[in-house]
């Protein structure tokens, strides 16, 4: 069996959910090595059972919280604090090297390669690229290098209160000393990408190996309809939609018949709501319930609007349309959806994944849409 895992970390049953499509989107992509993951006392027994079913290893540690409530509140991302304890995956000795993953990632194509990396490769952050992002890195697990980066975060803290800043403050040599230990974008393409660079996003982004849905709103929030076994995407997120659909097919055929009856009830989803809400403050709201489609509005805009013309002139109605030709096209490119369509996948060594890169339809007429057809109601129950 081989020494080296995949690992990631669950610290409810809610982010348990984005674990196993993790796990299983490896596995799609026929890799040769394991699979662990951490879980915390806030994982029910039920799904233990169910990561127990499909991680090669399950293990149990202690929350660890950074407790830096004023660092958390400047990213409005106070939930950031319980991931200090990502650094118990340095406890994971009886392997030999491991990549990290967050679970709010998907693996598109088989990165078996980066096992060949040395500690601590990562890809830059798309926020500061002077700083690696933390949701996918490899690292050699080591007593010695836990306990230092324990008593690290207890005497200097994190710049940002979660563990990116401190891991990027204790590695402090990334940015500079070692550029083989840059990982390409394409190993953490940040779902932000494919809008903030579309041009970029473009012309590499079929290359894509892994993406991470960085943020608060992850796919496991999404509206899906069982019955068209569609994801219902916000227009605010339509760049997203056929990795978000990618998704939930992985949910749809590989979880959803694993998990037990009691987790397919509407209160099951409810709590599943609530934690999450319950880590990311009182000023930001979770998605809708999974099950549930809210307020119907299909995308119907014929372009891309990289520049968020569209988001501006709703919340600005005073804006007539008769003004994007001097408040946006002099300074930017209006990119149609024919010209996205060309990034389509042509390898045929894709098998192992759908064509992501091409836009989503519109979704006018998925069940309960403009047309008033259907009761526009997904259950977990039908889903099959």
């Amino acid at each position: 069996m081989s020494k080296y895992a995949w690992v990631t970390l669950a610290t409810n049953d809610s982010y348990s959910l984005g674990a196993l499509v993790v796990a299983h989107s490896l596995k799609r992509v026929h890799t040769e090595h394991q699979t662990a993951v951490l879980i915390t006392p806030g994982v029910s027994e039920s799904m233990k059972t169910k990561l127990r079913a499909v991680f090669n290893v399950v293990e149990e540690v202690n929350l660890l919280d950074s407790k830096d409530e004023a660092n958390l509140a400047l990213l409005k991302r106070p939930e950031l604090g319980v991931t200090f304890t990502k650094l118990h995956c340095w406890r994971l000795t009886q392997f030999e090297k491991c990549v990290f993953l967050d679970a709010d990632t998907l693996v598109l194509r088989n990165c078996d390669e980066l096992f060949e990396r040395e500690e601590l490769s990562a890809a830059p952050d798309i926020g500061w690229p002077d700083c690696f992002n933390s949701g996918v890195y490899v690292y050699t697990p080591n007593m010695e290098t836990f306990s230092s980066l324990v008593q690290y975060a207890v005497t200097h803290g994190s710049f940002d209160g979660g563990d990116q800043g401190l891991l990027n403050s204790y590695f402090s040599d990334w940015a500079h000393k070692d550029i083989q230990k840059h990982l390409p974008f394409i190993y953490n393409t940040s779902s932000v990408a494919t809008y903030s660079y579309l041009p970029a996003f473009k012309q590499f982004g079929q290359n894509t190996k892994i993406l991470h849905f960085i943020g608060v709103a992850k796919p496991w929030l999404q509206n899906f309809n069982s019955e068209t076994r569609k994801v219902y995407v916000p227009s605010e997120c339509q760049h997203l939609a056929n990795f978000l659909q990618y998704w939930w097919d992985i949910f749809a055929e590989d979880v959803h018949s694993r998990l037990s009856p009691d987790m397919r009830t509407d209160q099951w989803v409810d709590k599943m709501i609530q934690q999450h809400e319950a880590n990311i403050g009182h000023w930001e709201k979770a998605p809708s319930k999974v099950y549930e489609v809210q307020e119907r509005e299909p995308f119907s805009f014929n372009t891309v609007d990289p520049t968020g013309y569209q988001l501006n002139n709703k919340l600005n109605p005073q804006d007539s349309a008769g003004d994007r030709s001097t408040s946006v096209k002099d300074s930017t490119e209006t990119i149609t959806v024919e010209e996205i369509k060309t990034v389509a996948l042509t390898s045929q060594q894709q098998t192992s994944c759908p064509d992501l890169y091409e836009p989503a339809e519109c979704q006018a007429n998925v069940d309960g849409g403009k047309n008033g057809e259907g009761d526009g109601v997904g259950t977990f129950e039908q889903c099959t």
